[in-house]
């Protein structure tokens, strides 16, 4: 007999803690494909309950936590490695996200990753072009969110620049329309508001250029509607048929009279912010037909999980061109490498890591030194800020906050205060290879000047136990007085090093 409890293995999900509204996709994993089986959303507005210090309102955080109670119902007994939930611009402009996160996280029972900008333009173009048809051609893709408005320029599945501006339908309702009254005055403001912001990736995108414009979201989908069901154009957004729509729209007094077809209701109130990031859109980048395309970022981030986008090569790619661009000695970052790799296989099993664990721990080897391309004296301090600031496609903000602590750790006096930004779930296992890779790293002080056998490690809850080979360290006595300094430090920070 068939067991039909539980989920089917091939179910995965992506959901997107948007600025104004909270997605949700199921879908199943078939012959190299997905086929989505449910697709649910929510107006939430996280956006609209920050405040002017960053802090998101008890109001919306509830609002997202009432949300999310729903949506964990339907993902209730998946595989979490199948399921990824993606928090953008909102979360990562509240200065209070992780009191909202580890809440959250406790209600839809799955882990809660915040992205940066472009990593975020990086999924909306894989779900943009997974959704349209593999011609040649350049590629222009904007997506119009609630606090950030992404920009995507790319051909068939490889993005060739990404960019995410501070401007969304939220964001710019709330600021140039406060009392949601509309005038013709405020909605230019807005228009040359947006513009300027443009003015950022104008020459070079138009350097770039491209031979069709892609809209995705619901601010675009929105004008789309409201232009076809007016009759304005049978197709896409026109720059004709969005000149009426601007006509039309400031006919109504307030947001609270915006009554378009195709508009639904939830949208209408934040629809006025969305237009005039469009007409600046248009108006900046001359476009004069824009067609709508339902992908964005949740079937990016599904595309992501499935592997279609080699998700692990990007984040190799990244590590690899930071450690090119910081002038990273290579062979000394392999040594390491190699190292750090004998011992984490050594304790994975008794430790319980992961093997997302072992991938972090490479590239924390790989780039631990890039600081010194800044200054020698605290240089694990500078690679540290860089890894914690930097634009790393493929990596969510946990994921370089892990970096980041690793990298700040791997030398000198031992610093919880470095793990601070990890998510608690995952700071004892960040610790643990936080002291492989200090190990890893005394082992190969002499950068290559003579062998370094590989060490025994044995691990018993927090206590590790380094055997090297008879007479190895008595014949390295330097390196056998940095690992007896190791095992002090490691002793004030709570742990214990056994040496043999």
């Amino acid at each position: 007999m068939t067991d039909t409890q539980g989920p089917s293995p091939d179910l995965i999900a992506a959901v997107d803690l948007g600025s104004n509204s909270f997605h949700m996709v199921v879908a199943q994993e078939f012959q190299g494909e997905i086929r989505t089986l449910e697709k649910r959303g929510q107006k939430v507005q996280l956006a609209a309950g920050l405040d002017n210090n960053g802090i998101l309102s008890e109001d919306a955080q509830q609002r997202g936590l009432d949300c999310l109670r729903e949506f964990a119902q339907r993902l209730q007994g998946m595989n979490p490695k199948r399921v990824s939930v993606l928090a953008t611009n909102a979360l990562r402009a509240a200065r209070n996200r992780q009191q909202f996160i580890e809440r959250a996280e406790i209600v839809l029972g799955y882990p809660i990753e915040v992205i940066a900008g472009r990593e975020e333009a990086r999924l909306i173009y894989l779900g943009v072009s997974h959704t349209l048809a593999d011609d040649a051609g350049k590629r222009l893709v904007v997506d119009i969110g609630g606090g950030s408005t992404e920009f995507i320029i790319g051909e068939r599945f490889e993005p060739l620049a990404l960019e995410s501006l501070h401007m969304g339908c939220v964001s710019y309702t709330c600021q140039f329309f406060p009392d949601g009254v509309i005038t013709e005055e405020r909605f230019n403001e807005a228009v040359e508001a947006a513009a300027q912001e443009l003015l950022n990736i104008e020459a070079n995108y138009k350097q770039l250029g491209w031979t069709s414009a892609v809209g995705s979201s619901g601010t675009i989908r929105a004008a789309e509607q409201a232009i076809i069901e007016n009759g304005w154009a049978s197709e896409g957004i026109t720059a004709e048929g969005l000149k009426k729509l601007r006509k039309q729209m400031l006919q109504y007094k307030t947001t609270d009279d915006v009554a378009l077809p195709g508009v639904k209701p939830e949208r209408r109130q934040v629809f006025i912010g969305g237009l005039a990031i469009l007409q600046a859109v248009f108006d900046t980048f001359g476009i004069e037909r824009m067609i709508y395309s339902d992908g964005a970022l949740r079937e990016g981030a599904l595309w992501d999980l499935v592997g279609r986008s080699t998700h692990e090569n990007v984040r190799e790619r990244t590590v690899q061109a930071m450690s090119e661009r910081f002038y990273v000695d290579q062979l000394q970052a392999r040594r390491v490498q190699e190292t750090a790799a004998a011992l984490f296989s050594q304790v994975q099993t008794s430790w319980d890591l992961d093997d997302a664990s072992g991938h972090l721990l490479q590239w924390a080897a790989q780039l631990h030194e890039i600081g010194l391309s800044i200054a020698h004296n605290g240089f694990h301090k500078h690679g540290a800020y860089l890894l914690q600031h930097a634009d790393m496609l493929g990596f969510t903000k946990q994921g370089q906050a892990k970096l980041s602590a690793l990298v700040r750790t791997h030398r000198r006096k031992w610093s919880a205060e470095a793990f601070a930004g990890v998510t608690p779930s995952r700071v004892v296992a960040t610790m643990r290879i936080a002291r492989l890779l200090r190990l890893a790293v005394i082992l190969n002080h002499s950068r290559g000047a003579h062998p370094v056998p590989v060490p025994a490690l044995v691990a018993h809850g927090d206590e590790l136990t380094l055997s090297m080979p008879d007479g190895w360290l008595s014949a390295h006595p330097l390196t056998e007085r940095d690992l007896e300094g190791e095992a002090a430090q490691q002793k004030s920070a709570g742990f214990i090093l056994h040496l043999s």
